[in-house]
């Protein structure tokens, strides 16, 4: 099953996604990292996933940018656990040698539909930061709006699509064949955050 996972940052994503993952596990078990740290608060985001993940059984492939070159790399007849679309945009769109890729989002839409088409077990895992009204400066914007199309055309190559927001798991697609992972998760995946985040204030 294709399984595209949103929500706000930092709130539990990866942690269930790697229970959907595990549930999915055909054979091998992939973990395709996309991020590449920028500073010390990445660096630590990415030792306290390493720290979640280890001993699942994770075979971890870094590919922060061309993302389709995971079908040379990896058995397509395998599960996989992609983290994340987020991070794969700002590589693609933001390069070394400080230029900016304005095309950047129809590579990485390419790039992910080629990777869908060839594998049947993934798990794709996004950031929902495109849904407040706060005005950013042009090229915020143009990265904000390029990872909703990315998103947009990876939910609708999907058979399900979830949003975890404080706690919850909505189903916004296929939720009958969800239902089949949903069922086999264990109890602390149930509970997205350790570390409940207080919701937005309300006036």
């Amino acid at each position: 099953m294709r399984i595209f996972i949103s929500g706000g940052c930092k709130n539990g994503k990866s942690f269930y996604a790697q229970h959907v993952a595990k549930i999915q596990q055909t054979g091998f078990l992939y973990y395709i990292a996309t991020m590449q740290s920028a500073d010390a608060e990445d660096d630590e985001r990415i030792v306290r996933h390493r720290i979640e993940r280890d001993g699942w059984g994770f075979a971890v492939i870094e590919r922060p940018m061309d993302i389709e070159k995971i079908l040379d790399q990896c058995d397509c007849g395998a599960s996989f656990l992609l983290d994340s679309v987020t991070a794969l945009l700002a590589n693609e769109m933001f390069l070394p040698d400080g230029s900016v890729n304005e095309q950047a989002a129809q590579k990485v839409t390419d790039g992910l539909s080629r990777v869908m088409k060839r594998i049947e077990n993934i798990v794709l895992v996004s950031d929902y930061i495109y849904s407040d009204a706060a005005l950013y400066d042009q090229l915020t914007e143009h990265y904000r709006k390029s990872l909703a199309e990315i998103d947009r055309a990876v939910a609708g190559a999907s058979d399900a699509v979830l949003e975890i927001a404080y706690t919850n798991v909505i189903v916004h697609k296929g939720k009958p064949l969800y239902e089949t992972i949903l069922a086999r998760l264990p109890y602390v995946a149930r509970h997205v955050h350790r570390h409940p985040v207080a919701p937005p204030h309300m006036g």
